[in-house]
């Protein structure tokens, strides 16, 4: 407390837990000078001191295992950098099964977890047993198990990267408040502290529970809720010791390891109980919440059945503390879209320990290099949207993602918290229609239709509809298992009429740009990867690129007049793409992005006979000739002034009309009213069409990580293009060198294959790759997904058609196809008819 304090830095970090003095220690040991870490109390003294330990690397997403599996090489060379120890042991981690859908869960999690790169098996309960001999596995089906995950202390990790921070020149100032912050022209100045104020490029928040808060203070949105996970620790059992693996029992939302020659038991309950509110107390150091036995004890009773010691041994100590949750399970991380300089690290769902060096990591990158060290979109902070800034919005919502901590995650599934949200201009009609909805980005969009009188429930075997009566004013519902969905039969109807006649799809959600100014064309020609200067009426499909290449936005834009562009991106990239475009446009640009997406609705015309039905309704010349594919024109249906975009994301006839949202009752009602019969389809429909084509879908399929080039989108780029867009240097020496990796269509004509993404994709018998995402091509009768594959030799078609190819799905090998052309009209003949 002698020491002077500092009246500037170059980078500030809020938080002295595991994720501050990781991303301290990173920042540092990549020789960044000026870090000052910040703790309001003492290190630890937050979340992080009652953390269970339990150090499990599987995720959903190869970036996100891979900042797992830091943990595991990092932790035990820490030890050796600073001498403070971490409590490391790699003991091994289980999940049992108890029922036969947690069993397919988990055969396709090992089949995900071989494609990212980590050994997983399925043993057997006595295999199980063998290796946790306090377990009773007369009920079990299985077991998931990975050797390599482990246990550590985490005031002790802590401690070490607190320790590895200072050795190489960080500072860490205890007992000192963060009170606000300067923010200027959006743009972060000072961190102002009980102590005085400190100037600085950036600072990042890393302060768990108080997180929310203390985004609040700069006028930044950090979308997380404090919550309370209890877990208790035994009194020492004989045979206990301390290479005893991780035992989760998922079906009984518990956690049990060895703590001190005890059991440490924690729960994660489906109903759990929040913290009151967004604001957690100053005053609470080293704090724990009353015990709750009558809300942790009923759950308790089925695990005695299933580790039977623990009915009789003495309970040592309950820890009942509180930890931050977001509602889909993935941290927050990144830039805040609010305020420039002002980064988060937060919400980390129970898990930090787990991820906590590689999440310092990759935001210590972040920080230095001004963009992630690699794909990191499913935890980026942009992903979330302006309703977020409601605590009633994140509370319940962060909630429900608590509690699906240990549910089976099936596919499709959508959350329902929070609900209704957005809705478009046609919702009740739609819903009058038969449709189920699904949610993004807090819209209501329609994901299928039920046709009048069938169950709103049960599972559709292959193209069979379920039997059944819906009573009435029962509204249709997804099925949620591993076989072929409820859903499916009606999809398909939806695809077929798609490519047979005309489908009509609200597609609202859709985020919507204007992008208006003087030097609006310059800008664009920097910013995106293909051509932009075109003459007002014409679309351009295009990418936008970071300085390696990687592939940030995936969008068309509009030419609507000589300074004024129309942009569309996906429902969920609102945030992200203007964040992107905004960064980039420079700040003395004469240029100003408006989000439109509320303002305008839009409907998508889609299939063989979409002509016929505009030259019925609408006003106005739709020939061939006169409006040909990727141009645009302003139209009139039912008297409403409407943009007609002819372009597609289906691969068929049609056009994208674009309209104020009160025309849209109007101008649906004109289009169902054609003689020619349009069928409403939802987006279960789309994803199966846009795959047949081979489309790709940013955040799925293609990513930052990846190229145009790599991703098979070389004929968007414009390098003949006068103006020098962001990674094209990157992209001529990639393709002077040749790739490494390439996305392609694989396809299954096997009936039994179900592709969902993340199966593992083999060539000659050898791993090359993974699934991005896959579902049935109803059209050309088969399984279709789009894959990666990788080469460190190169990936060209010659390699590419010589393999013989397997894709392993939930543990089963089926032979696949490898097609470098899209199934479906890969001459796009239909499209531009």
């Amino acid at each position: 407390m002698n020491e002077r304090f500092p009246q500037e830095a170059r980078f500030v970090i809020i938080g002295g837990g595991v994720i501050g003095c990781a991303t301290a220690y990173h920042l540092a040991r990549e020789g960044a000078s000026d870090v000052v870490l910040l703790e309001r109390a003492k290190l630890t003294s937050g979340s992080t001191w009652h953390a269970a330990g339990a150090v499990a690397q599987y995720r959903p997403n190869v970036n996100l295992m891979r900042l797992a599996s830091y943990a595991v090489e990092i932790i035990p060379k820490l030890e050796e950098e600073t001498g403070q120890a971490t409590g490391w042991r790699q003991t091994g981690g289980m999940r049992v099964a108890s029922t036969k859908e947690r069993r397919a869960e988990y055969e396709r999690t090992i089949t995900a977890a071989r494609s990212f790169g980590l050994e997983m098996e399925l043993i057997s309960p006595r295999e199980a047993q063998e290796k946790f001999p306090f377990m009773n596995v007369d009920d079990l089906d299985s077991a998931l198990w990975v050797p390599s995950d482990g246990l550590v202390s985490p005031s002790d990790v802590t401690m070490a990267l607190a320790k590895g921070a200072r050795k190489n020149g960080a500072r860490i100032i205890e007992e000192t408040t963060v009170e606000g912050f300067v923010v200027k022209r959006g743009r972060l100045e000072a961190v102002v502290t009980n102590r005085g104020t400190i100037r600085c490029e950036s600072a990042a928040i890393c302060a768990g529970i108080w997180s929310r808060r203390l985004g609040r203070l700069a006028g930044a949105a950090i979308p997380i809720w404090p919550s309370r996970h209890c877990y208790m620790i035994t009194e020492p059992i004989e045979g206990v010791t301390p290479d005893l693996p991780v035992m989760r029992d998922p079906d009984l939302w518990h956690y049990v390891r060895e703590e001190v020659g005890g059991l440490m038991v924690g729960q994660y309950d489906p109903d759990p109980v929040p913290f009151e509110s967004s604001t957690v107390p100053d005053d609470y150091v080293f704090h724990l919440e009353p015990e709750d036995l009558d809300h942790f004890l009923p759950r308790m009773l089925p695990l005695i059945k299933r580790v039977p010691v623990l009915e009789t041994v003495g309970v040592k100590s309950w820890i009942h503390g509180l930890e931050a949750f977001t509602e889909d399970q993935n941290p927050v991380l990144g830039l805040t879209p609010e305020v420039e300089g002002l980064y988060t690290a937060s919400g980390f769902n129970a898990y930090g320990i787990s991820v906590g060096p590689g999440f310092g990591m990759a935001l210590g990158q972040w920080m230095l290099n001004g963009e992630p060290p690699f794909d990191l979109w499913q935890t980026d902070i942009r992903r979330f949207a302006p309703y977020h800034g409601s605590d009633a919005q994140v509370r319940t919502r962060a909630l429900e993602g608590q509690g699906h901590h240990y549910r089976i995650h099936f596919p499709f599934e959508e959350m329902t918290a929070g609900r209704p949200l957005r809705r478009s201009a046609l919702h009740e009609r739609l819903r009058a229609g038969g449709a189920c909805f699904g949610t993004k980005y807090g819209w209501e969009r329609p994901n299928w239709f039920a046709p009048e009188g069938v169950a709103p429930k049960g599972v559709a075997p292959k193209d069979v509809a379920p039997k059944g009566v819906a009573p009435k004013g029962v509204a249709p519902k997804d099925a949620y298992g591993f076989a072929r969905p409820n859903w499916f039969a009606y999809a398909a109807e939806e695809h077929r009429a798609c490519r047979e006649g005309v489908a009509l799809f609200d597609m609202s959600s859709f985020s919507k740009f204007l992008l208006v100014g003087r030097d609006v064309e310059s800008v664009l020609q920097h910013i995106a990867a293909g051509d932009v200067a075109k003459p007002p009426g014409r679309i351009i499909y295009t990418q936008m690129l970071n300085a390696k290449g990687g592939i940030e936005c995936d969008l068309t834009v509009a030419r609507l007049s000589e300074e004024a562009f129309y942009i569309v991106t996906g429902t969920a990239f609102a945030n992200h793409d203007a964040e992107h475009i905004r960064r980039h446009m420079g700040q003395d640009a004469r240029a100003q992005l408006l989000d439109m997406t509320s303002a305008f609705g839009a409907l998508a015309l889609m299939g063989p006979f979409a002509r016929d039905v505009l030259r019925e309704v609408a006003e106005g010349d739709f020939d061939n000739g006169v409006f040909p594919f990727g141009h645009l024109r302003e139209i009139h249906i039912a008297g409403a002034p409407v943009r007609a975009m002819r372009i597609t994301f289906v691969g068929e006839l049609g056009w994208e009309l674009h309209l104020s949202s009160e025309y849209m009752p109007t101008v649906y009602d004109a289009l169902k009213r054609a003689s020619i019969g349009i069928k409403d389809a939802g987006y279960r429909a789309i994803d199966s069409l846009r795959l047949e084509k081979g489309y790709r879908v940013w955040g799925v399929d293609i990513g930052p990580d990846d190229t145009p080039l790599e991703a098979g989108l070389g004929f968007a780029l414009a390098f003949k293009k006068p103006v020098d867009f962001i990674g094209k240097a990157a992209l001529v020496k990639q393709r002077a060198e040749g790739l490494k990796k390439r996305l392609v269509t694989f396809s299954v004509k096997d009936p039994e294959a179900f592709l969902l993404g993340r199966e593992t994709v083999y060539r000659d018998g050898v791993k090359v790759g993974w699934i991005t995402s896959g579902n049935r091509g109803v059209t050309v009768g088969r399984e279709i997904g789009l894959g990666w594959v990788r080469n460190e030799r190169g990936v060209g078609d010659d390699f590419l058609q010589s393999g013989r190819y397997e894709l392993e799905i939930a543990l089963a090998r089926y032979p696949a196809a490898l097609h470098l052309a899209p199934l479906y009209d890969p001459g796009n003949a239909r499209v531009r008819s």
